[in-house]
């Protein structure tokens, strides 16, 4: 695949892109989703909210909590995007428009890592944790550019493990594929691509489709994959065969759609579906189940569902919202810190997580 070998010794690896780009996943990846995607969809259809998950009568009451102040560099200010730590659930990472990817821990109050590499700012992090591998910090930025660090057991620290430079426009989301195995990627340059986050290959690069994408969620399930686009069209994507499974379009002036969202049972989909509304889409039927209009001074930054596919969260430019799945009730706001840039459930659903400005803020009972 025209790819170079991954770098002995611990050294960070350099991946450029190919001219050719290969034509379908390596039968080994193939086999991996096929085989999670059964286990998956099996108990998908069983699924029922955690024993002692959050209740809307509780959620209802929540709280500030904590807020962890002066994240960042303060010019140019601001955090882009969050991500919490399951296996640490004390931890969580943060990327900002100073270019810098954060390890944080709550519990000592600490910035565990400022990892640098990045010139541009970063929009988007994420925790790559695998029972028996080093976690991984996964960020993808608009320097065309994603970059991996790996823990060292032995330094205690995070080193470069990987830059992926196989993208010729800003990579705009990334998400870290239920085997934990691989690394899906978007970009402005109109093409995805996968990565084998055991030998930090691409081993996945479409062919350019008509629009760019600006967005990435992978389904629950493993095998689909969809991606927003400035022409406030979704595409969803088969994995298996890198093919178009379904495209998915409003009626909507075209604007970016910067966020998306599977349902943890995997029957919808929640994007924006203009700068101040929110489309949840049944997956089955391929049409709109409802629009969520937030008013005409809330700009939609992220949507998000929690595990329990109770609750779809958003945030924006006027704080967090949370909502009930189905009715679609309105069941607490966070505004506190005003325009919120990312928001997040915490383990069990009782702690809401966002970022707002320089601060990553909680809420709970």
């Amino acid at each position: 695949m025209g790819i170079s070998a991954p770098a002995a010794g611990g050294e960070e690896e350099d991946v450029e892109m190919d001219a050719a780009a290969p034509e379908g996943l390596p039968a080994d990846a193939l086999a991996q989703i096929e085989e999670l995607s059964a286990t998956l969809t099996a108990s998908r259809k069983k699924r029922k909210a955690p024993a002692g998950y959050t209740t809307p009568a509780n959620l209802k009451k929540f709280v500030p909590k904590h807020t962890v102040p002066s994240l960042h560099s303060a010019s140019p200010a601001g955090i882009t995007s969050i991500a919490l730590s399951k296996s640490n659930p004390t931890q969580f990472l943060t990327a900002g428009n100073d270019k810098v990817v954060q390890l944080y821990d709550r519990e000592t109050d600490k910035v565990l890592a400022s990892l640098k590499g990045h010139t541009k700012k970063i929009n988007q992090v994420a925790f790559r944790e695998k029972e028996g591998e080093p976690t991984l910090l996964l960020s993808a930025g608009a320097d065309k550019i994603a970059k991996v660090w790996a823990h060292d057991s032995s330094s205690n620290e995070y080193i470069p493990k990987s830059t992926i430079r196989n993208h010729k426009g800003d990579v705009t989301g990334l998400g870290v594929h239920p085997t934990s195995t691989f690394l899906a990627l978007s970009s402005a340059d109109k093409t995805f691509s996968l990565h084998d986050l055991s030998t930090f290959t691409q081993i996945f690069r479409s062919v350019p489709g008509e629009d760019p994408l600006s967005s990435l969620c992978i389904h629950p399930d493993g095998t689909l994959v969809a991606f927003g686009t400035p022409n406030a069209t979704i595409q969803i994507f088969d994995l298996r065969s890198g093919a178009l499974a379904a495209s998915l379009s409003g009626d909507s002036t075209p604007f970016t759609i910067s966020s998306l969202s599977f349902s943890e049972n995997g029957y919808h989909l929640a994007a924006p579906s203009s700068t101040s509304t929110v489309a949840v889409w049944d997956l089955r039927k391929q049409k709109k189940a409802t629009d969520i209009d937030l008013g005409d001074d809330f700009n939609v930054h992220k949507v998000i569902y929690d595990y329990s596919a109770q609750y779809l969260g958003v945030a924006g430019s006027q704080g967090g919202r949370i909502f009930a799945n189905k009715s679609w009730d309105e069941l607490i706001r966070f505004e506190e810190g005003g325009d919120m840039s990312d928001i997040a459930f915490g383990p069990q659903g009782k702690e809401i997580w966002g970022a707002t400005g320089r601060e990553v803020r909680t809420w709970g009972l």
